[in-house]
Parts: C-alpha cells; sequence; structure tokens
C-alpha cells in the first residue's frame, strides 16, 4: 500500500539525493568533519541507494513513521547520509543529521567494547567467573522447573548451579540471566520482588540483588537475551575503579570524538532528542502517535543507573565512529582502541549449536561478545555477508559491520515498541542491493 501512494517520489528522491551529494559534501550540522563521497566511487550505485528515501519518505507519507535517519559507509568513506520525515511530526520540525536517538539495545555493544579494551589491559581469560571481581555472582542457584508425570502439575525447586557464570558467559548471554527473572512457585518473578529492575539504584545495588535471585538457566547452556550487559557495566567499575559513565566517556566516547553519546541527553541539546511514538493499537493499520510512556522525558535527566545494556543516547554520526573502529580493526584517528585479534574474537560466534529462546536469533545466526554474527545469509533468507555482525534496539534502530563487504550501516528511528516493523530490516536490505562492485 505504501508504494502505491507515491508512485514519483522514486524520481524526486533521486534528484534529491544526486543533488545532496553534489552541493553538499560536508555533512552539515551534523559532523563537519565527516564528509560524503559519491557512492560510485566505492561501489554504490546512487540510483539504486535512491530506492531507500523513496520506500521510507513512503512510509512517513502514509503515517507509519514520523521519521528517520541512515548513514552507510564503504571502503572507509561515508557514500549515504540522509533523513526522512520529522524529529516531532505534530510541529513538522524536520529531522535533523545530528538529532540524539534512545538507542536501547545498542548500547551493549558500547559495552562489549569496553569489557574488551580492560580485557586487553589486564589480560584477564574471558572464561574467569565473574565472582572474582563480584563476589554475589558465585554459588548461585537455578530455578529448575518440572512437571509430575502422573498428576501434571508443575513443581519448581532451587538446585546450585553447575559451576559460576564467566565474562564469557555474561558477554554472550548465557549466563543464566533473563530480562523477566524467573519465577517462584506462585508464578511471581523473583527480580520483581527483588526490586532488581529499579532505577532507584546503581549498578552495585543491582548486581547484589541480582546475586540474591536464582539463575533462569545453568551458565553456559542456554543462549537467553537479559541483563548480562547491565552486569558487565558493573563488572567494569569494579575492574577499573571509575563510574560506568566516566569509563565510556574516558575510554570510548572522547577519543572517537562521540560527542553526543551518553546516559542521558547533556542540557542545551535537549531540541535534538527525537520524539518518541509508539504503534495505534486502535487504528491497527500500521500507524502510529506520539508516545506517553515514561521514556518519552526520562533521558533528559540523569540517571542514577547506568544501564550497559539499554541506556545509551546517540546520533547516528557518533554510532558510525564506533562501528567504523570495529571495521579498521580497532584503529581509529588517532590511535588504537583494540587490537584487530580482539575485534575478532568480538565477531566470532561463540555459542554454536546452543539452544535459543526467544525470536531475536535466525537460522543462520551464531552469536559473538554482543553482537549476532551471520553465519550464513542462504538460512536468514536475506541479503548479507558470512561474518557480517550486526545488532539493534528497542525502537527499531539497527547497525551492521560487513567485513567482507569493508560496509557498516546505521539506521535511526524511535518507535517503541518496536515490535514486528522492518523499517531497520529494508534499510539494510536496499543498502546491500545498491552494491554493484
Amino acid at each position: 500500500m505504501t508504494r502505491r501512494l507515491i508512485p514519483n517520489c522514486r524520481l524526486i528522491a533521486a534528484l534529491l539525493l544526486t543533488l545532496t551529494l553534489a552541493a553538499a559534501p560536508a555533512l552539515a550540522a551534523a559532523d563537519a568533519t565527516l564528509t560524503v563521497t559519491k557512492p560510485e566511487q566505492v561501489g554504490l550505485s546512487s540510483e539504486r541507494l535512491a530506492r531507500i528515501d523513496a520506500a521510507m519518505n513512503g512510509y512517513v507519507e502514509a503515517g507509519k513513521i514520523a521519521g528517520a535517519t541512515g548513514l552507510i559507509a564503504r571502503r572507509g568513506e561515508i557514500a549515504y547520509f540522509n533523513t526522512y520525515g520529522y524529529r516531532d511530526l505534530e510541529t513538522k520540525e524536520p529531522m535533523p543529521k545530528d538529532a540524539l536517538f534512545r538507542i536501547y539495545s545498542m548500547s551493549k555493544a558500547v559495552t562489549g567494547v569496553a569489557v574488551m579494551i580492560l580485557h586487553e589491559k589486564y589480560g584477564f581469560p574471558l572464561r574467569t567467573p565473574a565472582s572474582r571481581w563480584i563476589p554475589a555472582l558465585g554459588d548461585m542457584e537455578v530455578a529448575e522447573w518440572s512437571v509430575d508425570p502422573g498428576t501434571g502439575d508443575p513443581s519448581m525447586e532451587l538446585v546450585p548451579a553447575n559451576r559460576d557464570m564467566t565474562v564469557q558467559d555474561l558477554l554472550t548471554h548465557t549466563a543464566g540471566i533473563s530480562y523477566g527473572g524467573p519465577r517462584n512457585a506462585q508464578g511471581q518473578s523473583f527480580y520483581a520482588e527483588l526490586g532488581v529492575s529499579s532505577r532507584d539504584q546503581n549498578l552495585e545495588e543491582f548486581v547484589e540483588k541480582l546475586g540474591q535471585s536464582p539463575l533462569h538457566d545453568h551458565p553456559g547452556t542456554v543462549w537467553r537475551y537479559g541483563l548480562s550487559m547491565d552486569v558487565l557495566g558493573r563488572l567494569v567499575e569494579v575492574i577499573s575503579g571509575k563510574t560506568f559513565d566516566v569509563f565510556l566517556e574516558d575510554e570510548i566516547f572522547a577519543p572517537l570524538g562521540m560527542k553526543d553519546t551518553a546516559f542521558y541527553v547533556r542540557p542545551g541539546t535537549e531540541d535534538r532528542l527525537a520524539v518518541l511514538y509508539t504503534p495505534d493499537r486502535e487504528a491497527g493499520d500500521g500507524t502510529i502517535v506520539r508516545s506517553s510512556a515514561p521514556p518519552q522525558d526520562s533521558y533528559l535527566r540523569k540517571p542514577q543507573i547506568f544501564y550497559g545494556g539499554a541506556g545509551l543516547v546517540s546520533t547516528t554520526t557518533d554510532y558510525f565512529r564506533m562501528i567504523q573502529m570495529l571495521l579498521d580493526g580497532g584503529r581509529y584517528e588517532g590511535g588504537q582502541m583494540l587490537s584487530p585479534k580482539s575485534v575478532k574474537l568480538l565477531s566470532s560466534d561463540h555459542i554454536g549449536d546452543m539452544p535459543r529462546v526467544g525470536q531475536l536469533m535466525g537460522p543462520g545466526d551464531g552469536f559473538g561478545l554482543t553482537f549476532r554474527v551471520n553465519q550464513n545469509p542462504g538460512l536468514g533468507g536475506a541479503l548479507g555477508s558470512p561474518g557480517e555482525y550486526s545488532w539493534g534496539g528497542a525502537a527499531g534502530t539497527r547497525f551492521w559491520i560487513d567485513p567482507d563487504e569493508e560496509m557498516v550501516g546505521v539506521f535511526m528511528i524511535q518507535i517503541l515498541p518496536h515490535g514486528g516493523l522492518t523499517y531497520g530490516t529494508e534499510f539494510h536490505n536496499l543498502a546491500y542491493q545498491a552494491i554493484v562492485d
């Protein structure tokens, strides 16, 4: 339906893209130090890239998205950087290139880089038990459920974990930690009873409470998405002696020039925060309405707890700087953040045939140290490359890093819950179809 609404927009979008690239090689207010090169110089087609504009502007016209941004770089050069729609749909304020976005789980990749920086500095094995630094995570129990074969009644018992969780377990979501937490015999969440997810605490208090709860699974036995990255934030604090926000600023954001990335919107930049939207369930037609949920405004204040799994705000160009560093083997202008071997370890599959819980991993996917790893594009049925690694965020944001094609991409949008919406996937696929050599 969307594309029938805009039969002429493809030509308009292509013309606008051509004019933008010809007349404005600098990235305007987003970052004057970054420039856009002609797509054909890095093996991409301007005509094919214009299909992205047509698709996204069509969704804006149909009322399905308010606005978004997209960036594609290949062979070390930004070849595409555009915005679609509005930062604020109600006021019709256009989406700026330096818009701030709640990146939710794209925070996890930042946390993974932070842990690997410390891994390189101190040389500890990733299979070291996390209890070496956080005693509360030692000698934990697991909530095991079973069904009586005679009566069919379920029952739960607490049993000792087969071993302590390791740093590697935490980095790969195989530590036995979930988001909702296991349930007790009455069906209530242990996490809820303990106040594990409260924002009125710091990371030390958070981890102490988590250590009082049983695990969902025995460590190293199941891939289950959860609070592991938030635990790693505390691990970084203990090992480095800095609060997690300060460590990220000192070791990642400042060196890479990620001046807008933080756990809240810094004063004076509030008017750049993209408005958060949510699907209009009443209409049921894929359109959106302004969200009234707490995240609409909560990111305007410095939080008490720095969640490494979902707490950051960032811009398109800031995030590009980090993933380009990874594509470049840990190198950046001015230094070497990680060794190429560490980047290779980050982007290698660590879980093999381990059972996976949930819908976040598809056929052909492995999982690295905070990243999904594309093991077999054919099984996934999508354009891509073996070895491409990626992740996304709850509001629809997405990124990928493709060493084979020497390409990275960032897509930013703000729809929460994002659910089964596919805008980031479409951006990814349209980026790949634009490769012509």
